[in-house]
C-alpha cells in the first residue's frame, strides 16, 4: 500500500478546498482529496452566486469586502473571462416588513431607499399591491462560480499540487507528526497539516480524525428556472423581499432563477428538490411579481452548511496540524478569496493583512469547544 507525502492535505475540492489549496501552494506541496468524480459536485457546482456586501454574519461581511479586489482584478491568466458582472440587489417590503427595512437601512452599507414607483421602473412585473417600500444595493455583482473554482484548481495544479478525484477518505489518523488519510482507492496520503474543507461532511471528517466536531448543520436550498412571461428580465436586479423568504434573479438566455430561500435541515448527501419547495417558490414569487408560470424548466437543490452561530469556521482545530475551513453557509463563494488567504496565514503562522485580521477571532473553530 503506497503512501504519498505532501506538506498540506486538503479534504474536499469544492470552493473551500480549492481556495485553501490555491493560497497554500506558494509555501506548501498540496494534495486535495475529493470523494466525487467531479470537484465541487454537491454545493459549488450548484451555486448561482452574487457578491453582496450587506449579507451574512459579521465575519462573512469582513471576508466578502476583502474579496472584492480579487473578483474585480484576479491574477493574470486566472480566468478567460471576467469573474464579476454588475447586478444590483432590490429588496421589497410590505407593511409588516417596514421595521425590518428600516433596520436594514440603518445597519447596511451603501443601501438606498426606493419608492415603489422607482422599484417598478427597474422591475415592471412588481404587483402594485405588494410592496410599500424598497431598498437597493447597487454595488453588487454576479460571480462566475465555475471560472472562480476552476481558476483556483488551475493554480494548484500549476504549482505541482495534486487533485485526487474519487478519493473518499475512509480512515484518518495522526502518527509520527503526520496526518494520514487512507482513500477508498487504497492510497494513503500523509502531511503535517490537514485542512478540513469537506463542506456538509466537515463533522464526519473530524470524527474520522478523532477531532471534536463543531456542530455543522447542512441545509437544503432549492432553485428553479422559469420564463419571465412578457418581460425582458435580462438587466433586472436580483429582487426579493427584505425578510429573505424568496428571491429571483435573471439567468442565462433571458430566464429567471427562482428560490424560496429555504433552509431545510438535511443530512450530507446528494440534495434533491422537494416539489413542495418548488411550489412555494413559485407562489411567493407570484405574490410579488405578475409573472405567469406555465412550466418549470429545471429544478435543483444544493446544501449550504452552517455552524451553530452561523459564522464561518476558519483556523486551528482541537488537534495539532488540524485546520477547519467549513461552515460557509450561503457565503462561501463571495468570501472565498479572503477566506483562503486567511486560512493560509493561520496555517503558516504569519500575520494576516489588515483587511482580514478582524475575522480571526469570530471564525476561530475553537469557539465551539
Amino acid at each position: 500500500m503506497s503512501t504519498l507525502f505532501s506538506d498540506a492535505l486538503v479534504i474536499g475540492a469544492g470552493i473551500a478546498g480549492a481556495t485553501a489549496g490555491a493560497h497554500l501552494v506558494a509555501t506548501h506541496r498540496v494534495a486535495l482529496l475529493e470523494a466525487e468524480e467531479v470537484a465541487g459536485y454537491h454545493t459549488t457546482g450548484r451555486s448561482a452566486a452574487i457578491w453582496i456586501l450587506n449579507y451574512g454574519s459579521a465575519d462573512a461581511r469582513i471576508l466578502t469586502g476583502a474579496s472584492r479586489a480579487f473578483f474585480e482584478a484576479p491574477p493574470p491568466g486566472f480566468a478567460d473571462a471576467p469573474l464579476a458582472t454588475t447586478r444590483a440587489i432590490l429588496n421589497l417590503a410590505d407593511a409588516a416588513q417596514l421595521p425590518h427595512l428600516e433596520e436594514t437601512l440603518a445597519e447596511g452599507v451603501g443601501l438606498e431607499r426606493l419608492s415603489v414607483e422607482q422599484a417598478r421602473a427597474l422591475v415592471p412585473a412588481i404587483r402594485a399591491d405588494y410592496a410599500v417600500a424598497a431598498t437597493i444595493e447597487r454595488d453588487a455583482f454576479d460571480i462566475d462560480v465555475a471560472a472562480l473554482h476552476q481558476g483556483f484548481l488551475k493554480q494548484i495544479k500549476a504549482a505541482g499540487g495534486v487533485l485526487a478525484l474519487r478519493h473518499r477518505a475512509g480512515r484518518i489518523w495522526r502518527a509520527d507528526g503526520l496526518w494520514h488519510a487512507e482513500a477508498t482507492t487504497g492510497e494513503i496520503h500523509a502531511a503535517p497539516v490537514l485542512v478540513n474543507a469537506a463542506g456538509a461532511w466537515g463533522d464526519v471528517v473530524a470524527q474520522l480524525a478523532e477531532v471534536a466536531p463543531i456542530g455543522l448543520q447542512p441545509k437544503r436550498r432549492t432553485a428553479l428556472i422559469v420564463e419571465p412571461g412578457p418581460y425582458d428580465s435580462t438587466h433586472w436586479p436580483l429582487v426579493g423581499d427584505v425578510g429573505h423568504s424568496w428571491y429571483v434573479r435573471p439567468e442565462a438566455r433571458r430566464k429567471l432563477m427562482v428560490s424560496p430561500a429555504d433552509e431545510t435541515d438535511a443530512e450530507p448527501g446528494d440534495a434533491q428538490p422537494d416539489e413542495l419547495d418548488v411550489a412555494i417558490a413559485v407562489d411567493r414569487m407570484q405574490q410579488a411579481l405578475d409573472i405567469p408560470v406555465h412550466r418549470v424548466e429545471h429544478r435543483w437543490a444544493g446544501l449550504r452548511t452552517f455552524t451553530p452561530d452561523r459564522g464561518l469556521a476558519i483556523g486551528q482545530g482541537a488537534a495539532p496540524g488540524f485546520f477547519w475551513l467549513c461552515g460557509q453557509g450561503g457565503y462561501g463563494i463571495q468570501t472565498a478569496p479572503a477566506a483562503g488567504r486567511l486560512l493560509a496565514h493561520l496555517v503558516r503562522g504569519t500575520e494576516p493583512e489588515p483587511d482580514i485580521k478582524g475575522a480571526i477571532r469570530p471564525t476561530d473553530p475553537r469557539r465551539f469547544a
